[in-house]
C-alpha cells in the first residue's frame, strides 16, 4: 500500500516527489514506489455562491439580503476542476492506504487540504507533514516526523470561520451597498476598516492648520545649542524667541551641566512577514504583495529562506544546533567577512532571540542552510535575502555601545543644550556598515567652563500634517489593530486598489473620492478596526482551542443582518467620482472612467444597461505647449485629438503635418492588435483602417 501526498502547488509536489523518489511522471501526479504525490492549484474549492443555493440569487435584489444559509456548501472552482477530478481519482484508488497533507504550513494551506478532502469525502486516515522550509533535509525530517492529521482539527476550524465570517459580511453587505446605491461598491470584514484608517488619516491632513513656532540656537564656538526648556524647544510667539535671543547675544555663557551615560542598543529582532514587508517597502519601495511574490520565489524556488508567512519574530530551542551551519551556509561574497569571526566560537544568543513561549505556528523568517549563490538570484531577490542575512547575522553581534554627552549651557538664566555622541563598540551595526557614521561628537569641555555667544538667534519652523500612510505605515497600523494576519494584509491593500477605493502616488497611499464616499456609506460598525480585531481574536482563540466555532459564526450572522439593515435603511446618495460627459448610447446616462488592465474604460454606472467602451487613446511624444508634458493621443466624434488634460489643450491629429500622420499611423497599428467591445468601437477602428489605406 502507498500513501497519498497533497501538496498545494505543483512546484513544492515536484520537489517533494524528488527527494521521496517518486520518478514516474504522470499528468497530474508523481507515482514511486511507496508514494504518490499530487498537488491542488491552490485552492480548488470554495464556499459556493448565492446562486449555487437559488437561481433568484443571480439577480443582484435588496430585497433578497441577508443572503444566510442554514448550512453552508462547498462546490469546486470551474478554473482548476480538471485537477479536483484528478485528485479525486487518485483518492479512489484501492492501492492508497493513508493520506498525507503536505500544504502549506498555516490556516490557508489547512483549508485548502481540507475542503478537497471533504467535498471528496475522504474517509481513510491522514497525516500531516508540517515544515518550515523547502530544503531537502527539512521534508526528509518531515516525513520522518509525519503529525496526527486531526492534531490540526483547530487549526481548520479557524480557517472555516474565517472563510464563512468573510462570505457573510462581505457578500452580504457588498450586495446591500451596490443595490442600493446603483454602483459597484465592496466592502469587507478587513478591507473596510483598512480603508477607515486611510480616510481618517486623509481628514486629518485636510483638516491640519499649520503653525508658526521658532527655536533659538546660540553658536558657543566649541558647539552650537539650542534653546530648551523642560524639554521644549519651541516657542509659538516670535517676540518672546527674539527676546531669548537678544538676552544671549555677544553674552557669557557657562557650561552648567555636562552629563555623560553610557547607553546600550542591542540588536533587532528576526523578522516575520509583516516587519519584512515594512522593511522592504522603507528600503525599496516595494508593494507588501510584491515583497510577499519575491519571498514566495526565495522560499519555494531556491530554497534559501524559512516559510514565509509567519508572525514570529523569535527562534524555537530545536534550531539551536543548527544556527552555525546557516551561518557557513551564506559565508559568501559580502557576508564572508561578516560571518568569518562568528564561526570560530560558540553561539549563545539568549533568550532575546531563542523563546519558545513566543513561537506560535512558525519562527521568524531565517535563512534555511541551503549554500547560497548569490547571482542566480534577481536584483529583487538578491535585495530580499540581503535583508534577511543580514538581520539574521546581527543576531549573533554584541550590542550597539556609546557614550552620550548632554552639554548645558547657562546664559542670563536661559539653558541652551546640545548633545553629542560617541561610538564605543558598533556592535551589530557593523553588520549593515553603520555606527561610526552616527557619531556626533561633541569636543572636550567642563563643568563650570565659561564660553562666550558668537551669535544667537531664531529659526522660524512650522508645524506640519501628519503623514500620508506608505505600505509600511499601514501595514504597522494594521498590525497593531489586529486586522487581518500577515500571509493577508499584502491582499488586502492590493484589492483596495483594485476597486478604486484607495490609490498610490509615488510610495504614498490615499483614498479615492469613491474610498471616501463608501466610507460613509458602509456601516458604522465594519469600519471599526476594534470589531474587525475582536474578531480576528476569536480566531486566533479558535486555532488555539480556546473559543467556540458555532457560537463566532452565530454572532457573525447577526452582524451581518444588522449590517445589511443599516444600509437598506440610508438616506445617503452617490455621486460617482469618476463621471465623464460622455454618455450612454443605450440608457444616455453619463459614462464612468474606469482602469483595467487593457487601459481606460468607459462603462455605464447602471448594472442593467451594462455597456462598456474601451476608450482609444495613449500617451505620445506631442508635447503640451503650456506645461510641456506628454499628451494624449484621443479619439471622439471629430477624430483624432492630442490633449493634455491638466492644461485642457487640445490639438487635432493634422495640425502638426508629416509628425501628426506619423503618430496616427502607429495608433493605427496598435489599433489592429486590439479587439473591440462593441460594435461602435469597431467601426471607428474600421474607418482609422480604411483612413490609413
Amino acid at each position: 500500500m502507498k500513501s497519498l501526498v497533497l501538496a498545494e502547488k505543483p512546484s513544492v509536489a515536484r520537489e517533494i516527489a524528488r527527494v521521496l523518489g517518486c520518478v514516474n511522471k504522470q499528468k497530474s501526479y508523481f507515482e514511486g514506489s511507496r508514494y504518490v504525490v499530487t498537488w491542488a492549484l491552490g485552492h480548488l474549492v470554495e464556499l459556493a455562491e448565492p446562486e449555487d443555493y437559488d437561481k433568484k440569487y443571480s439577480t443582484w435584489k435588496l430585497e433578497d439580503l441577508p443572503i444566510i444559509p442554514k448550512n453552508t456548501r462547498l462546490k469546486v472552482i470551474r478554473q482548476t476542476s480538471h485537477q479536483f477530478r484528478a485528485i479525486q481519482a487518485l483518492m479512489k484508488r484501492n492501492d492508497l492506504s493513508d493520506l498525507i497533507i503536505a500544504t502549506d504550513a498555516g490556516r490557508e494551506g489547512e483549508l485548502v487540504a481540507r475542503w478537497i478532502m471533504e467535498l471528496i469525502h475522504w474517509r481513510k486516515s491522514f497525516r500531516r507533514l508540517w515544515v518550515s522550509s523547502q530544503t531537502d533535509k527539512a521534508i526528509k525530517d518531515g516525513f520522518a516526523n509525519l503529525r496526527p492529521g486531526h492534531n490540526y482539527d483547530n487549526l481548520f476550524d479557524s480557517a472555516v470561520c474565517r472563510a464563512e465570517a468573510d462570505w457573510l459580511i462581505g457578500l452580504n453587505v457588498t450586495r446591500a451597498l451596490t443595490c442600493k446605491f446603483n454602483s459597484q461598491l465592496s466592502a469587507g470584514r478587513v478591507q473596510t476598516p483598512t480603508l477607515s484608517a486611510l480616510v481618517k488619516r486623509e481628514r486629518e491632513i485636510r483638516e491640519f492648520k499649520p503653525v508658526d513656532f521658532w527655536t533659538v540656537e546660540a553658536d558657543f564656538g566649541l558647539f552650537r545649542g539650542q534653546w530648551n526648556k523642560n524639554g521644549e524647544t519651541r516657542l509659538f510667539q516670535l517676540q518672546q524667541a527674539e527676546e531669548i535671543a537678544a538676552k544671549g547675544r555677544g553674552k557669557e555663557g557657562i557650561i552648567s551641566e555636562l552629563v555623560s551615560k553610557e547607553k546600550a542598543e542591542p540588536h533587532p529582532l528576526a523578522y516575520d512577514l509583516t516587519e519584512l514587508q515594512r522593511d522592504a517597502n522603507k528600503r525599496y519601495g516595494y508593494s507588501a504583495k510584491h515583497t510577499s511574490t519575491i519571498l514566495q520565489n526565495l522560499y519555494e524556488r531556491h530554497k534559501l529562506v524559512t516559510y514565509p508567512r509567519t508572525d514570529s519574530r523569535h527562534l524555537s530551542g530545536d534550531l539551536v544546533s543548527t544556527l552555525k551551519e546557516r551561518l557557513a551556509a551564506i559565508a559568501v561574497g559580502p557576508y564572508s567577512q561578516l560571518v568569518k569571526p562568528l564561526l570560530n566560537k560558540t553561539l549563545s544568543p539568549g533568550k532575546r532571540v531563542i523563546d519558545d513561549s513566543k513561537v506560535t505556528d512558525h519562527h521568524a523568517i531565517i535563512p534555511t542552510g541551503e549554500r547560497v549563490h548569490l547571482p542566480s538570484l534577481s536584483s529583487d531577490e538578491g535585495r530580499l535575502f540581503d535583508l534577511i542575512a543580514r538581520r539574521y547575522v546581527a543576531l549573533f553581534y554584541p550590542p550597539c555601545v556609546y557614550q552620550e554627552v548632554t552639554a548645558t549651557a547657562l546664559v542670563e538664566s536661559e539653558e541652551f543644550r546640545a548633545t553629542g555622541r560617541r561610538v564605543k563598540n558598533a556592535g551589530w551595526k557593523q553588520v549593515y556598515g553603520q555606527g561610526l557614521d552616527e557619531e556626533r561628537q561633541l569636543p572636550p569641555m567642563e563643568k563650570g567652563q565659561k564660553l562666550r555667544v558668537k551669535s544667537c538667534s531664531p529659526k522660524e519652523g512650522q508645524t506640519q500634517p501628519p503623514p500620508r500612510y506608505t505600505e509600511a505605515s499601514l501595514l504597522t497600523v494594521m498590525e497593531k489593530h489586529n486586522l487581518g494576519t500577515p500571509a493577508t494584509r499584502a491582499d488586502i491593500i492590493e484589492k483596495l486598489l483594485q476597486t478604486e477605493t484607495i490609490e498610490r502616488k509615488d510610495n504614498q497611499l490615499l483614498p479615492t473620492g469613491k474610498g471616501t464616499q463608501l466610507l460613509e456609506l458602509a456601516p458604522k460598525e465594519l469600519s471599526s478596526p476594534e470589531l474587525t480585531a475582536k474578531w480576528e481574536r476569536e480566531l486566533e482563540a479558535i486555532a488555539r482551542g480556546q473559543g467556540d466555532k458555532n457560537r463566532f459564526l452565530q454572532g457573525i450572522r447577526q452582524q451581518a443582518e444588522t449590517m445589511v439593515k443599516a444600509v437598506a435603511s440610508s438616506d445617503a446618495t452617490y455621486k460617482h467620482h469618476n463621471a465623464t460627459r460622455s454618455r450612454c448610447p443605450q440608457c444616455g446616462q453619463f459614462l464612468l472612467e474606469r482602469k483595467s488592465k487593457q487601459g481606460v474604460m468607459l462603462v455605464c454606472p447602471d448594472r442593467n444597461c451594462g455597456y462598456k467602451f474601451r476608450e482609444s487613446k495613449q500617451l505620445t511624444n506631442r508635447r503640451c505647449p503650456q506645461c510641456h508634458k506628454k499628451m494624449e493621443l484621443r479619439q471622439g466624434k471629430a477624430g483624432k485629438f492630442f490633449q493634455c488634460k491638466p492644461c485642457n489643450v487640445v490639438e487635432m491629429l493634422d495640425s502638426d503635418g508629416d509628425r501628426g500622420r506619423k503618430t496616427r499611423n502607429t495608433n493605427v497599428k496598435q489599433y489592429q492588435k486590439e479587439s473591440p467591445l462593441s460594435s461602435s468601437l469597431g467601426d471607428a477602428l474600421k474607418a482609422a483602417l480604411e483612413e490609413k489605406k
